[in-house]
């Protein structure tokens, strides 16, 4: 090769390497709004009629073709959320997939998660799951104790629970999630560290674990209110934080958000995302998107998506972002995380201003010790995490 082929070639493959290092990745989220039963505590949009489910899944096809401009971005996850989609049928998940691998640029091994309970997992629905592209389950567990899922009014049992795993394990599905609740008021701390332990057993690569929390409006809420069961214990919920957080630690769990734990290099890509503030698009009734500068919120109506993607209409409500709201956003958001807070970051895209005032914020929380500053970070401690909402509004802009 000749010096000036060389120098050629060294230059094309530098620009080559720039415009890849430079490609936005994004996700796409498809909201299922079906379940088969209403649990206690979810306030979720969703049905327990699928009467009209072929017309949604219509419908839904329908809304992505529309809104297949919405992101210029190289799609890297796609996540069938809800609702339970694991109700779906293969060939309906299929053309889903199909649909957006025709009408999107789509990375050559994404990661392809269906949310899916555990009475509906057995040898055939896996094996068809995994033909129509689905590479990670997130199973909605909640408990491994027979008590604590029917206080919850769960759809499956614990041999269910149990089981699930077992079978994704052997049709060769090993990027498993599972969803678990403490601070239910059957759940002992000995019944918490059981179900924690059987996620180590299980050789389960990610934890998603949340504190039962009485939303408006649910059946858990009005329950509360008529004294049919007792209301939670924010002792006893903080109490199994702590157990959580020492047993992440005790078995090389990352906590790298406040809700989630992964093994070495099972982090959720999808919901990582949504932390690192990358672009993405909700697809189905109540489903949000962002795109950086404004967020969508799809109709929370399924007769009504229904009629306007009939009529070729695109059903949602849209929030331009202010300054001020991406610099809450940005807090609220990263605060959450394992990286924490980049002070650098908002001085760049905020103001100095901001940063300094963002600081001199934190030195009350450095003082108690809930945060420490580190390598121009801001990061919460394991004493922080249980009142990180509380210190992401106190750093908030108005």
């Amino acid at each position: 090769m000749r010096i000036s082929e060389k120098i050629l070639f060294i230059g094309t493959s530098m620009l080559l390497l720039k415009r890849k290092n430079t490609i936005q990745l994004s996700g796409i989220y498809i909201h299922i709004p079906y379940c088969k039963k209403a649990c206690h505590y979810c306030d979720f949009h969703f049905s327990t009629t699928k009467y009209n489910s072929a017309e949604m899944m219509d419908c839904i096809n329908k809304e992505m073709l529309l809104r297949k401009n919405y992101l210029q971005d190289e799609i890297e996850t796609i996540y069938f959320g809800g609702g339970t989609p694991s109700l779906l049928k293969a060939e309906e998940i299929r053309r889903v997939t199909e649909t957006i691998r025709n009408n999107f640029t789509v990375t050559e091994f994404p990661e392809i998660t269906l949310e899916a309970n555990p009475d509906d997992i057995d040898e055939e629905s896996i094996l068809q799951w995994k033909f129509a592209g689905i590479n990670r389950l997130s199973i909605g567990v909640q408990s491994f104790h027979q008590k604590d899922l029917e206080w919850m009014n769960r759809a499956h049992d614990e041999k269910q629970a149990l089981n699930c795993v077992l079978l994704a394990q052997d049709a060769g599905i090993e990027n498993i999630s599972c969803d678990l609740i403490y601070g239910t008021p059957l759940l002992t701390d000995e019944m918490w560290n059981e179900n924690l332990n059987k996620i180590a057993f299980l050789k389960i690569p990610h934890l998603s674990a949340y504190a039962l929390t009485v939303e408006p409006r649910t059946a858990l809420h009005k329950m509360i209110e008529k004294k049919k069961v007792e209301n939670i214990n924010m002792n006893k919920q903080a109490h199994q934080f702590d157990m959580l957080m020492l047993w992440a630690k005790e078995n090389n769990f990352e906590h790298y958000e406040i809700s989630n734990f992964a093994k070495n290099g099972r982090r959720s890509k999808h919901n990582s995302s949504y932390w690192l503030g990358k672009h993405y698009l909700g697809i189905g009734p109540s489903a949000h998107s962002f795109n950086g500068n404004a967020r969508r919120f799809n109709i929370a109506n399924n007769a009504l998506y229904i009629q306007s993607l009939k009529n070729n209409d695109l059903p949602f409500e849209e929030e331009i972002l202010t300054k001020e709201n991406k610099l809450n956003e940005y807090i609220m958001i990263s605060l959450r995380t394992i990286q924490g807070t980049d002070l650098n970051k908002i001085e760049k895209e905020f103001d100095i201003s901001q940063r300094k005032r963002i600081e001199e914020l934190a030195g009350k929380y450095m003082y108690q010790g809930m945060i420490i500053a580190y390598n121009n970070y801001l990061i919460l401690t394991d004493k922080g995490k249980h009142y990180a909402d509380r210190i992401a509004a106190d750093l908030f802009t108005v």
